[in-house]
């Protein structure tokens, strides 16, 4: 008989798998408890088919006038001009030049119009795609996505948030909240801040190898025991949450910065927003489904909000310009999207400190990557900017185009014992088919 192995490790993986039983429950149960998963063929494979979302979180909320929606010569326009882009007839604010040379790449929607006004209950919105629903909790979109994209017993947490955030701020009281909801525990993000490191998730010297192993078998014995005896849906997130510091621990170098090349943090520029993007990119080429950035609160600019906008936007200028053109560069544009927003616009109109203040009625925000067709400028604002004029965009709408860009159904059900209907997005709300590849 002829060896029909061509040695490939894409027919290694599939023969693996068929000689493992044909079922999805042998398969789940061959992934975890074997080596399968050291396997370079099976790493391969899962690398080929995952799919990764970073979201830039711009919290406190940028002004769509001084980024992706210029009213140059109108009363609303602040000082800054409108340049060209490599897309013909659409301009950015002259704060983005790097950003206008990769229009080409970008998918921006001009007409998003949202409900809240407060930067607590706009962040909630737009992190999680619904108003609240007490005594429910929905998990936010990085919770979801870390379920729906993680891979099965990999020790890179499935949701990392990087968050340089500042004390006493609404997007503190946000983040001391319930990310994860209905998910449970270990769908909650692994925050990351500071100098970059994650802390305390190196085992001592004198703990031998062996000895930590058998601990950590007879904990994870005990533990389990408990919660099935007990049902214990709190046991049961406890348990997650030690399994996951132990993939931490062997993960914990992709979360130095030290280790990536100097030249790569001096294109990403000194600031911790750029430098924490460029932690992103790393863990996603690494195999993380969601990592958020979130650059603080810096953009709430109710006092001089042009000296504000000068100085933040040529950063995300920048930042953006870097991770799309890596992400091509790396083929990787196609498994990975990239999002970029805050929980709401600002006013067309200055208020006597010169600033702009907080307006959900008619703003902006920026995909590309996996599942997006780039190149698309979808909808519009009156002359003014003071309105929608063409195709109104809600979260709903938003969290469906996500969705659907990372090949997931939008209206699929959460099968929740006990709970009334929850849909992933709720109200049958479609995504911008315009602006899906």
């Amino acid at each position: 008989m002829s060896n029909e192995n061509c040695g490939s490790p894409d027919h290694e993986f599939h023969r693996r798998l068929f000689l493992q039983g044909s079922t999805a429950a042998s398969v789940a149960s061959v992934l975890s408890f074997t080596s399968l998963f050291s396997s370079p063929a099976f790493a391969e494979q899962a690398k080929k088919t995952q799919k990764h979302c970073i979201l830039l979180w711009l919290c406190g909320a940028p002004s769509q006038f001084e980024t992706w929606d210029p009213k140059p010569g109108r009363p609303t326009s602040g000082p800054f001009g409108a340049i060209p882009t490599s897309l013909p007839g659409i301009h950015f604010s002259q704060l983005m030049p790097k950003c206008a040379s990769i229009a080409h790449k970008l998918s921006i929607v001009r007409s998003m119009k949202t409900s809240q006004s407060e930067h607590f209950q706009a962040i909630d919105l737009l992190n999680r795609g619904e108003g609240p629903r007490p005594p429910f909790v929905r998990p936010t979109l990085g919770s979801v996505l870390g379920q729906q994209l993680g891979q099965l017993d990999s020790p890179i947490p499935n949701f990392v948030l990087f968050d340089p955030c500042p004390e006493g701020n609404e997007y503190k009281r946000f983040k001391a909240g319930n990310w994860a909801g209905w998910l449970g525990a270990e769908y909650g993000p692994v925050r990351v801040g500071g100098e970059y490191k994650i802390e305390n998730i190196i085992k001592p010297e004198s703990i031998p190898d062996t000895d930590y192993e058998d601990r950590n078998a007879l904990r994870r014995f005990l533990s389990k025991k408990f919660e099935n005896d007990n049902k214990s849906q709190a046991a049961s997130s406890y348990n997650a949450a030690f399994e996951r510091v132990n993939g931490l621990m062997s993960c914990a170098p992709l979360f130095d910065l030290d280790r990536l090349p100097k030249e790569d943090r001096e294109r990403y520029g000194p600031g911790i927003f750029g430098l924490n993007t460029l932690q992103a990119r790393h863990l996603v080429e690494n195999g993380a489904p969601f990592v958020m950035v979130s650059n603080g609160m810096p953009w709430d600019c109710h006092v001089f909000n042009h000296e504000t906008h000068q100085m933040l936007v040529p950063e995300l200028d920048n930042v953006l310009f870097q991770l799309v053109n890596d992400l091509d560069e790396r083929g990787m544009s196609e498994n990975t999207l990239v999002i970029a927003m805050g929980e709401f616009g600002r006013t067309p109109w200055l208020n006597v400190a010169r600033g702009r203040d907080h307006y959900p009625n008619a703003w902006s925000m920026c995909m590309a990557g996996c599942g997006i067709k780039p190149g698309i400028v979808f909808g519009g604002t009156d002359a003014d900017g003071i309105d929608v004029a063409e195709n109104p965009v809600d979260q709903r709408n938003l969290f469906a185009t996500i969705f659907t860009a990372l090949g997931i159904d939008p209206h699929t059900y959460w099968d929740l014992p006990g709970f009334p209907d929850f849909f992933f997005v709720e109200e049958d709300a479609e995504p911008i088919a315009e602006v899906l590849a």
